[in-house]
């Protein structure tokens, strides 16, 4: 048996492992990462670490960590209050809003974790206070960045377009745009619908000052997220729901007139929201580091609203991703996926081989970076490219898209920061309602897109 085909094998051992035996999933992969990087692939300490996702742990601590910040003064309280009145009260538009805001971000130039962890955390604390399903508000989060991620001036589509003309292939550069955009509208508008959005359109108009509980204002509970926003409270042991009253500290009847008012260190954490925000997309500063240097800050100024953060961070999901994404370090160390995608180009015919390869981009990316994948199977492509049964624009449309509406994966770094970013959920189920979402998106969208895409033989 090969090297790769045992790594492969043992990614399979951890899944069952993690799902049957409920051990979190990252502590099995980094064991899976020493056990295969030591006795199969020769690696030594060094080459193990190597698959480390350090960018990613800051990350996920930074963003949490200020947002956890946030959330204890009543920040994510005051905004959430404010994008209701934004909308007239119209709670049901709040995703298409955070889907329109994070596609809007990405097609101008950010990166689409940069874009993800900034709307993330402020979309799904809406979430919780309305009852709202957190599936639906983070895969519209998600789909949204991906919805503008390939326009020409945005970083993923000056990527793929750049590695196009290096291959001397054909390209069409607002086409590659138009099916990322199309695709991620249409999967938005179906978990719309699926997971509870016609039940809020249902609810009518909610005065902002009614935090969500039923009965006041108009709102009613539909249970559309109640049961998934349900979460343990922490250091009580027992749950909550999701919608919840304002808290004593949250003084309402405001001058702001979102029933909410803004205090010194509200004020401040606001500008440091903004700073964030500036700092990536203006600067391009890391977000990880950024959050983490604001958080430091807004902690050392008031020490008694952040106190609770730092145990507030999401430690479990942290271990998970990072864990995972490990041992897919090692898998790439040891040319398993290269091996792979060889094997699959090597196939004499091109139809078969272009699905394959849509699956393969989507089963990577599901864990490892969506351009990195998309840099290693457009090449690979080629060699059928050229006979010229295939066409270029339509191929690489489908790789794209295949490649990236697989980011709603708990193990891509957008799902991580949507599961990290969720408030007072059960984290474990909401990891569940990810995985098993991210398992149909990749095995459905990879062939749809062929369908669309490739058979027709656009370019």
């Amino acid at each position: 048996m090969s090297p790769e085909l045992i790594s492969i094998l043992v990614l399979v051992v951890v899944f069952v492992i993690a799902t049957t035996r409920s051990v979190n999933m990252g502590a099995l992969a980094f064991a899976a990462a020493f056990g295969v990087g030591t006795l199969v692939a020769d690696l030594d300490a060094d080459g193990i670490f190597a698959g480390f996702p350090g960018d990613l742990f800051v990350v996920l601590v930074g963003v949490t960590y200020l947002f956890a910040i946030a959330r204890a003064n009543g920040t994510t309280d005051w905004l959430v209050h404010a994008a209701v009145r934004l909308v007239r009260g119209r709670v049901a538009l709040i995703p298409w809003v955070m889907f329109a805001l994070t596609g809007a971000l990405t097609a101008i130039g950010a990166v689409s974790p940069a874009a993800v962890a900034i709307v993330a955390p402020i979309a799904l604390s809406f979430a919780t206070r309305y009852s709202i399903s957190p599936l639906l508000m983070g895969t519209m989060v998600v789909h949204g960045a991906q919805a503008g991620g390939f326009s020409p001036i945005s970083i993923y589509g000056s990527i793929v377009n750049g590695i196009v003309e290096r291959e001397k292939l054909p390209g069409s550069e607002i086409g590659l745009f138009l099916a990322s955009l199309v695709a991620n509208l249409l999967i938005a508008a179906v978990l719309f619908a699926v997971l509870g959005g016609r039940k809020l359109w249902a609810r009518g108009a909610v005065a902002p000052e009614d935090g969500g509980v039923p009965g006041k204002g108009g709102t009613e509970s539909t249970g559309t997220g109640a049961d998934a926003n349900a979460g343990t409270v922490a250091g009580t042991g027992g749950t909550a729901p999701a919608a919840v009253a304002v808290r004593p500290d949250q003084e309402t009847g405001g001058p702001e007139g979102t029933g909410i008012r803004l205090t010194p260190a509200r004020i401040a954490t606001l500008a440091a929201l903004v700073a964030l925000v500036v700092a990536v997309l203006g600067f391009d500063l890391d977000a990880g580091l950024t959050a983490v240097t604001l958080a430091v800050v807004l902690s050392t100024a008031w020490p008694d609203d952040s106190r609770r953060a730092v145990g507030e961070i999401a430690w479990s999901t942290v271990l998970l991703i990072c864990g995972v994404l490990t041992y897919v370090g090692v898998l790439e160390g040891m040319g398993t996926i290269t091996w792979a995608g060889e094997g699959v180009g090597g196939i004499g015919v091109p139809l078969l081989a272009a699905v394959l390869l849509c699956y393969i981009g989507a089963i990577v990316s599901a864990f490892a970076s969506s351009v990195g994948i998309m840099g290693a199977l457009i090449p690979l492509a080629v060699p059928f490219l050229a006979q010229g049964e295939i066409g270029a624009v339509g191929m690489v449309a489908a790789l794209a898209v295949s490649a990236t509406v697989v980011d709603v994966s708990p193990f891509s770094t957008n799902g991580a920061l949507v599961l990290a970013a969720a408030p007072d959920v059960d984290r474990d189920r909401f990891f569940r309602q990810l995985m098993i979402y991210g398992g149909i998106v990749v095995a459905a969208v990879p062939v749809l897109a062929w369908l669309v895409l490739v058979v027709p033989g656009f370019g």
